[in-house]
């Protein structure tokens, strides 16, 4: 249910999705324009394949989709975007560690300077509507300090506590890799604009999303990633032992997330929450290599690395704050989202493989 105008029935202002064309922001915007409201796109259309999602918005929901192309760094172009909107969604960014450490200055330009630009936009205007601001896990570090124990084909927290409940917001920042740095800048900026300024801001401190309009890279998106190279029937690479684990969210239970970070937007104003699927929805990259198995009836061909920066042995989000806030609970377990991702891969087989998205 979208949140409405108390005096006016549903407003007429648009919901305005920075980045709106990729995973995150497209599935937002369709599930805006379904409530019958208009969604303003802004994106520059870096990243391959997100002008198919951008193409199928505005298939779908025509008129209630009005697209700006331009980069998150041009002035101009950003605070015309953010006039009159009611709400926004902050979700551009570079998004690969790999890429950081080759492109640090750009890197930083696109996370931390144009996050600026967005708050100082927003900042611009009598009465700034509520932001909401993707950040990530990274801004905990690689968690070095974590006791961890090898059982079966994941690595475990030796800490009960830990284990039982994940990682909270009370864990300190230590941003590693120029990534981390970047949109660990980005993520205080928006926090203290909250507080220096009184802007209605929330920042999620996300873990790894996943679901259909993914179009994931070996540095970026690893669940989709490993599940196109599959159906590609194309070697995929481990970097490290594989044991890795992360708590994974359906991209549907985030934009639910999202949602409810709007409307209550005045009990979460200046807090950082961590969002991912929580204990219950965890995965090893191996576990992730079984599922896939199971799904195709045969394993797929696997190669081994050594440990990339900033990689994290375990990370799993403590969503208790968030949930305690909002009511909100994760609905999607891995293997039924998983297979709803597959599912879309193998059907959009064809037309991914004409944008080079997919090989055939």
């Amino acid at each position: 249910m979208m949140p409405r105008n108390p005096g006016n029935g549903m407003s007429d202002r648009p919901i305005l999705i920075i980045g709106g064309a990729g995973f995150i922001g497209s599935n937002l915007a369709a599930h805006v324009a379904r409530g019958g409201r208009r969604v303003r796109i802004y994106d520059d259309l870096s990243r391959p394949g997100v002008d198919r999602n951008l193409a199928w918005l505005k298939r779908e929901h025509g008129p209630l989709v009005d697209v700006r192309i331009a980069d998150i760094r041009e002035r101009t172009k950003l605070e015309s975007a953010v006039r009159g909107a009611e709400a926004v969604f902050h979700f551009a960014a570079q998004t690969a560690v790999t890429t950081s450490l080759v492109e640090p200055r750009q890197d930083f330009e696109i996370n931390a300077g144009g996050t600026l630009q967005v708050l100082e936009a927003l900042r611009a205007l009598d009465q700034p509507p509520p932001l909401v601001f993707t950040s990530t896990n990274k801004v905990y570090g690689c968690l070095p300090d974590l006791p961890m124990r090898i059982e079966g084909r994941r690595w475990s927290p030796v800490d009960d506590v830990l284990f039982a409940r994940g990682i909270d917001e009370r864990r300190p920042l230590e941003f590693r890799t120029p990534y981390g740095c970047s949109k660990g800048c980005a993520d205080q900026y928006v926090l203290d604009y909250a507080q220096s300024y009184g802007l209605p801001a929330t920042v999620f401190r996300m873990s790894c999303i996943y679901g259909p309009r993914q179009f994931g890279t070996e540095d970026q998106g690893w669940v989709a990633h490993f599940l196109i190279r599959a159906i590609e029937e194309a070697p995929i690479t481990i970097y490290g032992d594989g044991r890795q684990v992360r708590d994974i969210l359906f991209v549907d239970d985030l934009v639910d997330a999202l949602v409810r970070a709007w409307r209550n937007i005045g009990a979460l104003r200046g807090r950082a929450f961590n969002i991912g699927g929580g204990c219950r929805n965890t995965v090893s990259l191996l576990e992730l290599l079984e599922m896939i198995s199971q799904l195709r009836g045969r394993a797929p061909e696997v190669a081994f690395e050594g440990w990339r920066a900033g990689d994290q042995r375990y990370y799993v989000s403590d969503t208790s704050a968030f949930a305690q806030a909002t009511a909100w609970r994760p609905r999607v377990s891995p293997r039924a989202g998983i297979e709803a991702l597959y599912g879309w891969l193998v059907e959009q087989r064809h037309a991914l493989a004409l944008a080079g998205v997919i090989h055939a």
